[in-house]
């Protein structure tokens, strides 16, 4: 408790770490405030139950904002819709990965055209998420007024959350982004907490406990998850430069087990819904679409939960795919000078790369399916709803990969100033940043 209590001193006695974080919090105020602002015309006592399936989820990342019909109601999902689409354009769109290889000029026409596309997204999405989420009833204005103003304000919302992140990620400590997105999990977790406790009665109070170890556990395996990598050797040739011996050196390239993150499982919940949708059009008309309905609606069932997984193992071998370049990497170890040893440069370590990147994105794979499961056989155990989510899929996995994120930046300012760091060793177990990049 006293080493806890004096790395909060040193913290805080760094003025520009004390000054980021301030600006963080105070952002993030900012942000939960704007949440509660109901669009104007709307009457939020008719607006009805809490979202459920795919807009449930976005409600989840959106800390509720989503099911108010707040100027906050799309928060920053557009621009992240925006922002995956883009990423898979420099793929295969060469005029795409022409500019992610101009250096800065390049990424700055990429933030742009982002902004762009989030601004249409933003008109898109709001004009179904009026349609479909606000009832008619709730209204008290004139719908076609209404539609206007609220697409204006959406938008504008969406741009200012944009901002916000951004604000953050330049003045604050974390990813701002990231950090909008867990704020709103977090914000469901205190209600989740009473919800359970009310629920387990007084009597059970050791069933909670154990709910608690658990639950503990299951988040030292998504770290554990989260930062597990392979390290590859690499060896670097001397170089004599005026005089003096450059490399000679072996380095590291952290190859990561769990390298696509939170998106397979984001992808493969947006498809969760279609078989139960597709279903209900046959379903009086046919016995096994109407099986089909009600089995895939029901996400505890081992046939949704089965299908779930393995797509979320095929999204896995496909984002990882599309993210990680051996062929890249190998070349750019080339032209540092750099080499696996035992392996010749170019193409032969591209080969080696992408057998090591395929061996370690099966078992991942399978981990991060097990994970996104979690929360079904948490609720099959007992564990309402609200409070199943923390034990695995989306919201978990952001919330640790977030709290790792700003913990390394903490490190590093503490380090920098010679304090001691907030592990033991004085440095992350297993940051990447650590390791050298070819």
């Amino acid at each position: 408790m006293k080493k806890f209590i004096t790395t909060v001193k040193n913290i805080f006695s760094i003025e520009d770490l004390r000054i980021r974080i301030l600006n963080t919090i105070g952002l993030l105020i900012v942000f939960r405030i704007g949440s509660f602002v109901v669009l104007p015309g709307v009457d939020p006592s008719r607006l009805g139950e809490a979202a459920s399936g795919i807009f449930g989820l976005i409600d989840t990342f959106l800390g509720g904002s989503f099911s108010r019909a707040s100027i906050f109601g799309l928060g920053i999902m557009p621009y992240i819709s925006a922002s995956i689409v883009l990423q898979l354009l420099t793929v295969g769109v060469p005029y795409f990965q022409k500019l992610q290889k101009e250096g800065e000029s390049g990424r700055k026409r990429i933030n742009q055209i982002t902004r762009i596309l989030t601004i249409l997204i933003t008109f898109a999405q709001g004009i179904g998420y009026i349609t479909a989420t606000i009832p008619d009833e709730a209204i008290m204005i004139d719908k076609t007024l209404f539609m206007v103003s609220a697409l204006i304000l959406l938008t504008s919302g969406t741009m200012f959350c944009m901002w916000i992140g951004e604000k953050i990620t330049e003045k604050g400590i974390g990813n701002g982004i990231s950090m909008l997105i867990m704020i709103g999990i977090i914000s469901a977790l205190p209600g989740a907490i009473i919800s359970e406790s009310l629920s387990k009665g007084g009597g059970g109070i050791l069933l909670l406990i154990l709910e608690a170890v658990i639950l503990f556990f299951v988040v030292v395996g998504v770290v554990a998850l989260t930062e597990a990598v392979r390290r590859i050797p690499v060896q670097y040739a001397k170089q004599v430069v005026g005089g003096k011996v450059y490399g000679g050196q072996r380095q590291y390239i952290p190859i990561k087990v769990n390298a696509s993150g939170v998106m397979p499982i984001i992808f493969a919940q947006s498809l969760m819904f279609l078989p139960a949708l597709i279903a209900q059009i046959w379903a009086e008309s046919s016995d096994i679409a109407a099986y089909i309905g009600t089995t895939f609606s029901d996400f505890t069932s081992w046939q949704y939960n089965l299908v779930f997984a393995l797509m979320i193992i095929l999204f896995t071998f496909f984002y990882t795919a599309i993210t990680v370049n051996p062929e890249q990497i190998a070349e750019d170890m080339k032209r540092n000078g750099g080499f696996v040893p035992g392996i010749k440069p170019g193409a032969p370590t591209s080969e080696f790369i992408d057998n090591i990147i395929s061996r370690i994105t099966l078992p991942g794979s399978i981990l991060l399916a097990l994970v996104a499961i979690m929360p079904a056989f948490a609720i099959i155990a007992g564990v309402s709803g609200e409070f199943a989510q923390f034990y695995g899929g989306t919201s978990l996995l952001i919330m640790v990969g977030v709290i790792l994120d700003t913990l390394r930046q903490i490190e590093s300012y503490l380090l920098m100033r010679h304090y001691e760091g907030m592990m033991k060793s004085g440095n992350m177990k297993n940051d990447p940043s650590s390791y050298a990049v070819a």
